[in-house]
């Protein structure tokens, strides 16, 4: 099972055709999860979490009356806890309703020290078996993750641009078949490799043996997007 979680980043981050592409996922039986405010939005564009989650400590009264009398799976935190309220959704999400791929929307924008959270979280040992299952998509990126190993990153329609960022120490990081190839690449500190581009056949291939690293593909944007 697939699963869509909305967080309680600004709209003004939100990809564009959100809602549809959420409506879509509802009919091939995705799970659907709101994160804290993620939840109240869901229920302003017309959709019912399966799954909510967070101290919802953002929403007012009558916001959260709204959402306890439709979300069948309520999970409550308490303000002060270890886990963000992001990271108790995965938990939940892969291993009570073990799903198979998360995709993240409203995770960016705002507040930095959260959008830092989301992305650097991949590198706890709790949550690291599955970053190559999650991925984060805004308006005008596409986050993935990816643990040592050999593999091949396709591009995504509509994307233009991408960027390897070195989440960790990395060890013989090698791209091929981008139009800036790199090889044996070693690095102690995270370091992004940004503004690189797909050519042939659409297929780079990316190759390390240690470290943690995700790979940004991004375009422009288009001030007239729609939710």
């Amino acid at each position: 099972m697939k699963a869509v979680a909305l967080l309680g980043g600004p709209k003004s981050q939100w990809p564009a055709f959100m809602k549809k592409q959420i409506f879509a996922a509802k009919k091939r039986d995705s799970l659907l999860i709101g994160v804290d405010r993620g939840s109240i939005l869901l229920a302003e564009l017309g959709l019912v979490p399966d799954l909510a989650v967070g101290d919802f400590d953002s929403l007012k009264k009558n916001e959260l009356n709204i959402i306890e009398q439709y979300i069948p799976d309520m999970r409550y935190s308490v303000p002060e806890k270890d886990l963000t309220d992001t990271e108790l959704m995965l938990k939940y999400a892969f291993e009570d309703y073990q799903i198979n791929f998360l995709t993240l929307l409203g995770a960016t924008g705002g507040r930095l020290d959260h959008f830092m959270t989301n992305m650097l979280m991949m590198l706890k040992p709790e949550f690291n078996a599955w970053a190559e299952k999650i991925e984060i998509i805004d308006r005008q990126n596409l986050v993935k993750f990816y643990n040592p190993g050999n593999h091949t990153i396709k591009r995504r329609p509509g994307y233009t641009y991408f960027g390897i960022v070195t989440l960790s120490e990395v060890k013989n990081l090698n791209i091929n078949g981008a139009k800036y190839n790199l090889s044996s690449y070693f690095n102690s500190y995270p370091i992004s490799l940004s503004s690189n581009e797909f050519v042939q056949h659409n297929l780079v291939n990316v190759s390390f043996n240690e470290g943690v690293i995700a790979v940004i593909q991004s375009k422009d944007i288009n001030r007239f997007q729609k939710i």
